[in-house]
């Protein structure tokens, strides 16, 4: 699995089984702080802040095409408006559909966002490898 930090152009590739651990943390921040050359200023809100402008990338393979996990895109020509490609429980790739290619979203109208989001149970959306999930996140 390769990790890509836009802001310093950098991939570092991590195997997979060491994703969900905490020494990938450490590894990432390291590397971070070191392409950004922020370790020499000695800062650590210097880093917090670099650290939240780095978008990270994690590239996952679903049914043979490299694909990009936790970015939604939208689907033309699909069965919904949007996808998602996530990890489920089990560890598998999944692609997530969800949203009405027929509707409009009218999320800046107060009424309408309160009652999608209280109609959703958007307070607790569930795991990300389901659809109510990202709904709630768009709204």
């Amino acid at each position: 699995m390769d990790l890509y930090f836009q802001d310093v152009d950098t991939y570092i590739t991590v195997d997979e089984s060491e994703f969900e651990t905490a020494e990938l943390g450490i590894e990432v921040i390291s590397a971070v702080a070191e392409a950004a050359d922020l370790a020499d200023e000695g800062g650590f809100t210097e880093l917090a802040k670099a650290i939240d402008q780095v978008m990270v990338k994690v590239a996952a393979e679903y049914r043979g095409k490299t694909v990009t996990l936790n970015k939604p895109f939208r689907t033309p020509g699909g069965p919904k408006k949007f996808s998602v490609y996530v990890k489920n429980d089990r560890g598998n790739v999944v692609k997530v559909n969800f949203g009405d290619p027929n509707m409009k979203i009218k999320k800046n109208i107060p009424e309408r966002r309160r009652s999608f989001r209280a109609r959703h149970n958007c307070d607790s959306p569930g795991p990300k490898w389901k659809a109510r999930y990202w709904s709630c996140r768009a709204w």
